[in-house]
C-alpha cells in the first residue's frame, strides 16, 4: 500500500492515456504543487457529484494514477497540465492531513493473467474498431498502431467517446477478455448504425 494524493473529477483517465486538465481551484492548485516537488504523481478517481454526492473516500474505489507530462503556469495562478495514466490503484482508506486536497491509503489494482487466446482476442477487438473508422464519413487521419501482444482494452476504450460511468466499469474490470467484450458490443453497435459512441 501506498499513500497518494486524490482528484476526483468527473472523467476517467484509462492506463497509457493523456488526458488535459485545466487547475484552478486552490486546493487542485496545491495538489499539483505538491506533485511537481516530488514525484509527478497523483490518483485520479472518477467522481461525479451529480451522482454520487460528496466525495466520501469510498472504500474499494478504482481510480488510475496520473503522471504529469506538461505543466503550464497562467498568468493568474491558474494552469493547463497533461496528464498520463500509469497503473491502476484501489482506495484502502482516506488519510487525514493538513494539506487541502484529498489524500488515500491504495493499493494497486491489477488484471487476472489473461488466457492462453488472449493474442487472437486483440486482434477481433482491433478488426472491430478499424470496421467502425471505415464507417465514419470522415475518416481520422492518424490512429494508433496496436500491438496485440500487449494489453489493448484500455487503449481502444480511450478512443471511444461515451459515457464516463461505462468507463468506470471498465477501469474496476480485472479481466481484459471482459473489457474486450463490453467493446465489441459498442464496436458492433456502430457498425451496424445504432451505437451513440463514436471513435474520436
Amino acid at each position: 500500500m501506498f499513500r497518494l494524493p486524490l482528484f476526483p473529477i468527473g472523467a476517467v483517465l484509462f492506463p497509457s492515456a493523456l488526458l488535459p486538465l485545466h487547475i484552478f481551484e486552490p486546493r487542485y492548485r496545491r495538489l499539483v504543487a505538491r506533485c511537481l516537488e516530488f514525484d509527478r504523481r497523483f490518483g485520479l478517481v472518477f467522481h461525479d457529484p451529480d451522482r454520487h454526492g460528496p466525495f466520501l473516500f469510498e472504500e474499494g474505489r478504482v481510480g488510475t494514477v496520473a503522471e504529469i507530462e506538461e505543466f503550464q503556469i497562467l498568468p493568474d495562478g491558474r494552469s493547463l497540465i497533461s496528464i498520463r495514466g500509469a497503473e491502476r490503484f484501489r482506495i484502502v482508506d482516506g488519510i487525514e492531513s493538513d494539506e487541502p486536497f484529498y489524500e488515500g491509503l491504495v493499493e494497486t489494482f491489477e488484471d487476472r493473467s489473461p488466457g492462453e487466446g488472449i493474442t487472437q482476442r486483440r486482434i477481433r477487438s482491433i478488426e472491430l474498431f478499424h470496421g467502425v473508422t471505415e464507417t465514419l464519413p470522415t475518416p481520422p487521419e492518424h490512429l494508433p498502431d496496436f500491438d496485440p501482444g500487449v494489453e489493448t482494452s484500455f487503449r481502444l476504450a480511450a478512443l471511444i467517446q461515451i459515457d464516463p460511468a461505462w468507463q468506470q466499469a471498465l477501469i474496476e474490470s480485472r479481466s481484459e477478455e471482459k473489457r474486450l467484450d463490453r467493446l465489441d458490443l459498442i464496436l458492433q453497435a456502430a457498425i451496424d448504425g445504432g451505437a451513440a459512441a463514436e471513435p474520436i
